[in-house]
């Protein structure tokens, strides 16, 4: 089975043009798929046969009954229907296994964001002229100020930015390209960041580098060296659980809301492909609005 499960990666990454993050999700999922299968049959390869609706849900039950929450086990199932699609297309099988499996009811839970003071006091922590604080401080303000993921500030050249347009260009879910305005103060941030970063890359010997966000060796910052910085400077200004960039991403949304931006705007800032992603914001606000409503009126 281990060489149609790497036939449908390349499909993925080639035909599908996934992010090779996407597609290292997938091949994690299907391959700990595999682990299971062989662990059961006790041999050490397994075929195609394998795959049949029975497995599939044996595997999905012992992965709950290790704990694994609910939005975890979705995601596994979706990598299962996923290679089930293109067995199908390809027309290996005339039925996906998993097609009917139904995926677990996951309970939403409303975003975790920052209020605006929290969010000044958040831009002010990195101080110091030298590219380290430059830098965090130019991160922390595009994540505010841009709402865009981690997936997508990683990527970020150092000519993604046009200053006279005042937008940039991100590559997004699906390797989809759009153009996302950038605010006065993250342009301010970088402006003040990029001649330390040329230094770096000049002392280093890196002056090819496109990445616009770099480390100390001249090379792109990585993605857990950008999550671990902002959850740093995040926990200096609040106790909340699960602190990380996605919390700029979700203040963003929900004071552009609370601002009375259109829902369709947001949306499209988000890089939302369903205006139902976009909607959980409306309930946090709502709320807000509710509570401030029974607090200050007084026949409420």
């Amino acid at each position: 089975m281990v060489g149609y499960l790497e036939n449908f990666l390349k499909y993925i990454r080639l035909q599908k043009n996934c992010s090779e993050h996407t597609v290292e999700a997938y091949e994690s999922d299907l391959h700990q798929f595999v682990g299971f299968l062989c662990a059961k049959s006790g041999g050490e390869t397994v075929d195609l046969a394998h795959f049949s609706r029975q497995n599939i849900r044996e595997y999905l039950y012992a992965l709950s009954k290790a704990g694994l929450a609910r939005k975890s086990i979705g995601r596994k199932l979706a990598s299962l229907k996923s290679f089930g699609r293109y067995l199908v297309l390809e027309g290996i099988l005339e039925k996906s296994p998993a097609g009917e499996i139904k995926t677990p009811k996951i309970e939403k839970k409303e975003p975790i964001f920052l209020s605006e003071t929290e969010i000044q006091h958040t831009m002010s922590i990195p101080a110091g002229a030298d590219m380290i604080p430059l830098r965090n401080r130019a991160i922390l303000e595009i994540f505010y100020g841009t709402g865009i993921r981690l997936s997508e500030l990683h990527g970020l050249d150092a000519d993604s930015i046009d200053f006279h347009e005042g937008v940039f260009s991100v590559l997004g879910k699906g390797r989809k390209q759009r153009i996302v305005p950038i605010g006065r103060m993250a342009v301010a941030a970088v402006r003040e960041y990029l001649p330390w970063r040329g230094k770096e890359l000049l002392k280093c010997g890196c002056t090819g580098e496109t990445a616009l966000f770099i480390n100390r060796r001249g090379r792109r910052l990585g993605r857990r060296s950008i999550q671990s910085a902002v959850t740093k400077h995040l926990k200096m200004v609040s106790e909340k659980e699960h602190l990380s960039p996605h919390v700029l991403r979700h203040s963003f949304a929900t004071h552009m809301l609370d601002h009375g931006a259109d829902l369709r705007a947001v949306q499209e800032l988000l890089g939302h492909s369903s205006l139902s992603t976009t909607q959980i914001y409306t309930h946090v606000t709502m709320d807000r609005l509710i509570k401030a409503y029974r607090q200050a009126h007084p026949r409420a």
